[in-house]
């Protein structure tokens, strides 16, 4: 392999790959628009272009000048809310832009592509925990557009040669272990960041949205992976493909679920600090539970969860939100 391209790699999973990739050695170049990333998430003396995905000739230059070999795509709008208001950008700045970005690589000679999904392709499962093989009925435009794209590269595939795998990742959590980086979005909409700006007093509680649903607490139940365990999962990807695997969409969680309750009361015991919570009213469309079945890719890579357990995952947040309370 040559070179790695990081698509959005100033945004939150983004820049943790970025991160793994450079300590395991790989040749890489970042892109982002910094639309939702942060130029200070990428380490100096990786390049990084302000390049937005849907810029053919700029995209094509990158990869023509440093030789790139294969593909992490990131680059997404990803808030629900958001792409249920505005339906119409989450189709262009997603599907749109993803169909131009990998035909752009396609014609530049590239035929490695490891895909950033969700496990929002799935909507409401009929089955826990989710497997792969479930239907894929998404009740959000963002899973729409994600699920849009993985059909694009099935027969982009067919066409080209594109050998691509897409990662439908569960609920990614925690920050590098040096505080060098962590999650920060405008517009928080993720509980356990949530719940530790509630424990530094950035907001005043954090809300319970239902806790009337079939579940030991009564409270939603969600499948958290570490944000290193996933940036194993992509370069064990990207090897994958480089040995020939065949194309097609794997789970990344751990099968093991947690409650918002268990959450807040394991972020109370790392933080030491009574967080104050609001229990409130049912979101629309928020299954009880979900939980990746991950048998797949254990078995294709070899892979188990490092660092997945809740306790790490809010330690490691917890060491970033004080540093970096507002953001880089």
């Amino acid at each position: 392999m040559q070179t790695v391209l990081v698509s959005g790699g100033a945004g939150y999973i983004g820049s943790h790959m970025v991160k793994v990739l450079a300590e395991r050695g790989y040749e890489q170049v970042v892109i982002d628009n910094l639309v939702t990333g942060f130029r200070q998430a990428v380490p100096p003396g990786i390049p990084f272009y302000n390049v937005d995905i849907g810029s053919k000739e700029e995209v094509s230059e990158i990869v023509r000048k440093h030789k790139v070999d294969a593909v992490i795509h990131f680059a997404a709008r990803s808030l629900v809310g958001e792409s249920v208001v505005k339906p119409d950008l989450y189709f262009h700045e997603n599907t749109a832009k993803t169909n131009m970005f990998v035909s752009t690589l396609i014609q530049a000679g590239v035929r490695k592509l490891v895909f950033s999904s969700t496990a929002a392709v799935y909507g409401i499962p009929d089955r826990i925990p989710i497997p792969e093989t479930a239907p894929t009925n998404p009740i959000n435009p963002y899973g729409a557009s994600k699920l849009m794209i993985e059909q694009s590269l099935f027969w982009l595939g067919k066409a080209y040669g594109l050998k691509w795998i897409a990662l439908r990742y569960f609920n990614a959590a925690g920050a590098a272990f040096d505080g060098s980086t962590g999650e920060r979005h405008e517009n928080e909409t993720h509980l356990i960041p949530l719940t530790l700006q509630a424990a530094l007093g950035i907001r005043e509680n954090i809300k319970i949205f239902g806790t009337d649903y079939d579940t030991p607490d009564g409270t939603c139940i969600r499948d958290y992976i570490h944000v290193l365990d996933l940036a194993d999962v992509h370069i064990l990807a990207l090897e994958a493909l480089e040995q020939g695997m065949e194309s097609g969409p794997l789970n990344v969680g751990t099968g093991r679920g947690y409650s918002v309750r268990e959450v807040i009361e394991t972020a109370k015991r790392v933080t030491g600090i009574a967080i104050p919570t609001v229990e409130t009213v049912r979101r629309p469309g928020d299954p009880p539970i979900l939980v990746a079945k991950v048998d797949k890719v254990k078995s294709l890579f070899g892979w188990s969860s490092r660092y997945s357990d809740l306790r790490t995952i809010i330690e490691t947040a917890w060491q970033w939100h004080k540093k970096f309370p507002t953001g880089f």
